[in-house]
């Protein structure tokens, strides 16, 4: 069994806590460790887990490390963990820059370290319902919106909240990113509030995504256009649907179907909705990151995929900038 610690113990430390705690086969939670003492001495009496007095300390007693700290401060964190030889778990984004992220990513290789990025979305049950689905793109939409908190307005809303979607858009292209144009808008925060992006891939693909934390509503879905199907991603609402064009009498049976005229004939639409199974998002990727561990296999979500939504990232922003003439 791994040997693990948190560090961070703020709003998301807390959640990492307890499903690590439920996580009994997979790992023992040694402790956590934050850097105000208060806050992790509240932590480890709600979940009755030793507070270690240092971040050093802490290394010393464990086999793995999950960084749910601020994102300034995972690059020495995290570089810290690796040369001392232990598998890492670290939340989106991975690093402030993508020239840190690089920097860990040889840091892991020459130590021969596991290491894992929480882009959760990876494992909410809308996108394992479509594992199976073979996708190929060419237009996708996304929307992830979610309603004022003052919690995180530090951060640009790119970083906060698009990059979620930017790593799910990498993940199923799998095609070099040609160019990226974006815009937004500061209305509330120092830093952009809401943005829109558009990327463009060399195959063709493009991607249009807007993320907003100041929206009436709270949204989170990703839509998908390709050839054969038009495929629809709820992540707030856990659930997926793909529609598919067949020849009469093509279509898979079981599944609600209609015929639709068209200008080339007669063709039959259906309708299917993958089942999408309950799950824990965030004790899933942990779970994940102890099988790969175990079998030293390729994480999920390896820390080059979290550099590439990092890079990504950063050309919307300094597009954004550069429209708002900072």
């Amino acid at each position: 069994m791994l040997k693990i610690g948190v560090i961070g113990a703020g709003h998301l430390g807390k959640i990492h806590l307890k499903c690590l705690l439920d996580l009994k086969e997979q790992y023992q939670l040694v402790g956590l460790y934050d850097l105000a003492p208060d806050v992790a001495l509240a932590a480890s009496q709600q979940f009755g887990v030793q507070s270690f007095s240092s971040y050093q300390a802490l290394l010393d007693a464990v086999d793995v490390v999950d960084i749910v700290t601020p994102t300034v401060t995972h690059f020495l964190l995290a570089k810290t963990a690796i040369e001392q030889g232990k598998h890492l778990f670290i939340e989106k984004p991975v690093t402030q820059t993508v020239a840190e992220a690089q920097a860990l990513i040889a840091a892991a290789k020459k130590h021969g370290i596991t290491a894992q990025v929480g882009h959760v979305e990876r494992f909410n049950p809308a996108m394992l319902a479509v594992r199976d689905v073979t996708m190929n793109p060419m237009f996708i939409e996304a929307h992830r919106l979610a309603n004022f908190n003052p919690r995180g307005t530090d951060v640009p809303v790119v970083l906060d909240l698009m990059i979620h979607d930017i790593d799910i858009v990498l993940s199923l292209v799998r095609s070099p990113v040609k160019s990226v144009s974006a815009s937004g808008v500061a209305v509330v925060s120092d830093s952009p509030d809401i943005a829109n992006a558009r990327i463009e891939f060399e195959n063709g693909c493009v991607a249009n995504l807007t993320a907003s934390r100041i929206s009436m509503k709270q949204m989170r879905k990703v839509r998908l256009f390709q050839k054969d199907a038009y495929i629809s991603l709820d992540f707030l609402e856990k659930s997926a649907q793909v529609v598919r064009m067949h020849e009469p009498g093509s279509q898979p049976q079981g599944i609600p179907s209609f015929e639709l005229e068209t200008p080339g004939g007669v063709r039959v639409i259906s309708m299917e909705v993958p089942p999408a199974e309950p799950a824990n998002a965030i004790k899933e990727e942990l779970k994940a990151l102890s099988v790969s561990i175990l079998r030293s296999e390729k994480t999920v979500v390896t820390m080059e995929d979290g550099a590439a939504a990092l890079a990504v990232a950063w050309r919307v922003m300094e597009e954004v900038e550069g429209r708002l003439g900072k």
